[in-house]
């Protein structure tokens, strides 16, 4: 089942992005309830929402990016970036359904990110994820991440409850 990994090429990719991107917000809430209380902050219905009808600007070049991981041209995965600061590209919603997992298509999505980011010319990446999800911690280890302290202000309720990242591209 070969894999590939591109950015959205039509209005039915960027749609594609958006259930993924639903459904990851739907694993969240779907796990243990202290991550369901950081989820619930971090993505409010109405927020996401909004989030959702802006996919295309803010994660698109010269802003960002996103990349969709397809398993026989369906799409399966999905993860991007946007630019936080002028030398500092952030990565969110990385996200590999369940139809996907098991086949390097994390991995393959992080490495396709990692590269994007660095041809743009950042010279850093930051990146959180939930304590709770320990195989996304050991794969951004084992592609070179570092763990760090928090790069912007953490709700009282998800202290403890996050894990922070940053790799620098230098």
């Amino acid at each position: 089942m070969p894999l590939t990994i591109r950015a959205p090429r039509t209005t039915a990719d960027w749609d594609a992005a958006r259930r993924l991107c639903w459904e990851y917000r739907d694993f969240l809430l779907g796990l243990e309830a202290e991550s369901v209380r950081v989820a619930q902050l971090a993505y409010p219905f109405e927020k996401y929402t909004r989030l959702m009808n802006r996919l295309e600007a803010e994660h698109s070049a010269p802003n960002g990016g996103l990349f969709l991981v397809l398993q026989d041209d369906a799409p399966v995965g999905c993860g991007m970036y946007h630019r936080l600061c002028p030398n500092t590209a952030e990565i969110k919603r990385v996200y590999i359904a369940p139809d996907g997992r098991g086949l390097g298509a994390g991995r393959a999505l992080m490495q396709r990110l990692i590269g994007d980011i660095r041809d743009q010319g950042y010279a850093r990446i930051l990146m959180d994820t939930g304590k709770v999800l320990t195989t996304a911690t050991a794969l951004y280890l084992s592609l070179g991440f570092r763990l760090r302290g928090p790069y912007q202000d953490v709700p009282p309720e998800a202290e403890g409850l996050l894990r922070f990242f940053e790799m620098g591209l230098g």
